[in-house]
């Protein structure tokens, strides 16, 4: 199985998200950090991404994830409440709503991820419609 990868963002005075939990200052340059090296590493090495029910919901339209988030592998939201509806999925890209606990995400992902790496990405996690 993969290796699991803690991946996220802070500022150097340890904040993660504004006070509305918004995260755009951390991520002002977006569009030269999809073209950045580690990034299309990380991007080509990962296996499935886990994620906390606010990541997931950063998106304006969780449909929008399909074709147009940076990981198109499976991705495991770790949350209190299953969406009634299932987001838009895709071949490469699918949702598994996990209602356990954190272990059972990670889990899960490895599995999916078999031989590649498993990040788990925190709820700072910037999601683009780019």
């Amino acid at each position: 199985m993969g290796k699991v990868i803690l991946g996220f963002t802070m500022s150097l005075d340890g904040f993660i998200n504004d006070r509305n939990g918004g995260v755009g200052d951390l991520y002002y340059d977006l569009e030269t950090l999809r073209y950045a090296e580690p990034l299309k590493e990380s991007i080509q090495n990962t296996g499935a991404v886990v994620m906390g029910r606010n990541a997931f919901m950063m998106a304006e339209d969780p449909d929008s994830y399909a074709g147009n988030y940076e990981y198109q592998v499976p991705i495991f939201v770790l949350t209190q409440h299953v969406p009634q509806k299932k987001p838009k999925e895709t071949s490469q890209l699918t949702f598994t709503f996990v209602t356990d606990d954190l272990e059972t995400a990670i889990r899960q992902a490895k599995v999916a991820a078999a031989t590649r790496m498993s990040p788990l990405l925190g709820a700072q996690t910037r999601y683009s419609n780019a």
